[in-house]
């Protein structure tokens, strides 16, 4: 039953139906064989699903057996495998049979969900600054996904910029394992040295009073003349206080995200520092 919402897709349309079409909307690309006793019914459960989630992802069905390029190039080695492709690259796969409510549960990660459209709107007011309003956003997406990674590290960031510290790292101390697992610990290593800037230390060294005017800094957002304070110190003793310094630098690189102007400016100052 082809339609916008579900193809047959082969060797020769894949490039097109497949992968240009994922660059607008995730596609499901479910490999089948006609010998496959599980695949007729995983087959008609997802057509359901698309027909119900109809304009939130296409479903793309592939004959193994008519297709072998195509089982070469993904790596099939059991029918049914679903996989997920979202801007030409795979990003969720699942391979043998399952139940229609796991099935369920698999599609659920890719149609734009309550929580997935509050987690959009909480992106947004993060660049435009409403941090509060983040948090209220983010709390309620994690009502509905408790566990939710991208709620939970878009909280965090809105805390760090209300100066929630002890907020802030008490949820990415217990980040669960994620692709944004890599991002919350460098917020972690900010949000500790900002919870702790300006605490005595035994042993004090030449640079703690550089390094606490830098943590200053930063809790007044003055990220200019913080990140610069940073850049002494590594510049001076790259190994102060076991890389504190370039920890705390590399938090704040991902506070304020990949398109903030200081970021290129700074990351070239940084490798120069340290290389």
């Amino acid at each position: 039953m082809d339609g916008a919402d579900i193809i047959t897709a082969d060797e020769k349309n894949f490039d097109f139906q497949v992968l240009e079409y994922s660059q607008h909307l995730p596609v499901v690309v479910h490999f089948w064989a006609t010998w496959c006793s599980d695949c007729p019914r995983t087959s008609q459960h997802l057509e359901d699903l698309a027909n119900r989630h109809a304009g939130q992802f296409r479903l793309a069905q592939v004959d193994v057996d008519e297709n072998p390029q195509l089982v070469q190039s993904y790596q099939i080695h059991t029918v049914p495998t679903l996989k997920t492709i979202e801007n030409g690259a795979v990003t969720y796969q699942m391979e043998g049979a399952r139940t229609n409510l796991q099935l369920d549960e698999y599609i659920s990660k890719i149609v734009p969900g309550p929580e997935k459209l509050l987690l959009k709107r909480a992106a947004s007011l993060l660049v435009d600054g409403k941090y509060r309003a983040v948090e209220d956003t983010c709390l309620e997406a994690l009502d509905i996904s408790p566990d939710n990674p991208t709620a939970k590290l878009l909280l965090a960031k809105s805390l760090l910029w209300q100066t929630e510290y002890l907020e802030a790292l008490t949820i990415l101390n217990h980040f669960p394992a994620s692709r944004e697992y890599q991002q919350a610990a460098k917020l972690a290593d900010l949000a500790e040295a900002l919870l702790t800037s300006g605490e005595e230390t035994q042993n004090s060294q030449p640079l703690d009073a550089v390094y606490n005017r830098a943590l200053a800094l930063l809790r007044q957002k003055k990220f200019p003349a913080a990140l610069d304070g940073l850049l002494e110190i590594i510049k001076r003793d790259k190994r102060y206080r076991g890389g504190k310094p370039q920890a705390v630098f590399l938090g704040v690189f991902e506070l304020l995200g990949e398109n903030d102007p200081l970021i290129e400016e700074y990351r070239q100052l940084l490798a120069n520092a340290l290389f």
